[in-house]
């Protein structure tokens, strides 16, 4: 049985990266630090959109072992909400398209859903909207949470473990 790859890049298709099999989860994030990296990424010269009309960050995770860049990796550019954040947000400079979403020193890759062509796996969650923008209705295509679910936390543990015994 062959294992599915999806390609993500790029405005301008400078920088291309690759996923291989299903992802982890794929979520909408609402957090206050989504929306705000969103919105300062949206906000560079000529940027592609990161940020769904509602506000939310919509993500598909996979596990670092899954996923690498392909091509324009010198392109990338670490873009942090402050000094000491643990979490930082990769742009192509060539374009300005905010790829992927990097936590340290988690085990996963967030990459923006947008930056992906074709047939995409549903929505699965909506996390922490307390936080979305006042005002706009939560999207009734998955369940939505006010905060991080212990079903998000269950996905990350188990592709850990996966991980770890090399499945």
């Amino acid at each position: 049985m062959e294992i599915a790859r999806r390609a993500a890049s790029c405005a301008c298709g400078t920088v291309r990266c690759e996923v291989v099999g299903a992802p982890i989860v794929t979520a909408v994030c609402y957090c206050s630090d989504c929306q705000r990296g969103g919105r300062e990424i949206e906000a560079l010269p000529g940027a592609a959109k990161v940020l769904d009309d509602d506000g939310g960050a919509s993500y598909l995770t996979f596990r670092d072992d899954r996923f690498r860049c392909v091509s324009g990796a010198e392109k990338l550019v670490a873009y942090r909400l402050n000094d000491r954040a643990p979490t930082r947000r990769m742009v192509a400079s060539c374009c300005n398209s905010g790829m992927f979403v990097k936590f340290e020193p988690g085990f996963w890759v967030s990459t923006y859903r947008m930056r992906f062509g074709g047939d995409l796996p549903p929505i699965e969650m909506r996390n922490q909207t307390r936080d979305r923008r006042a005002g706009t209705a939560i999207p009734t295509d998955a369940p939505s949470f006010a905060r991080f679910p212990l079903r998000l936390f269950a996905k990350l543990l188990g592709a850990r473990v996966a991980m770890l015994i090399g499945r």
